[in-house]
């Protein structure tokens, strides 16, 4: 049996907020599916906060985040690098 692909209005929508609480903009990433293939985008609190109830968006964890930059240090440098080099 072949497992039917979710619609994409259906895919998991996730956020990763990359600026400072106290900012007065939130600029944060927003991927469709995917975590690791993003947009960054820049919006007011207010708007940010409608943007991410309307998407239904999961906030990234750490553990999520880790694995995101894992891989762009992979596609960046074409190998894994650990941190204290």
């Amino acid at each position: 049996m072949t497992q039917a692909s979710p619609s994409f209005e259906q895919m998991p929508r996730y956020v990763r907020v990359r600026s400072a609480p106290d900012a007065a903009f939130v600029e944060f990433d927003f991927a469709i599916g995917y975590p690791d293939l993003f947009v960054e985008l820049v919006l007011p609190h207010t708007a940010f906060a409608s943007f991410c109830a309307s998407n239904r968006v999961q906030h990234m964890d750490a553990a999520m985040a880790a694995a995101v930059d894992a891989d762009l240090q992979k596609w960046r440098y074409g190998e894994s690098r650990d941190a204290d080099e």
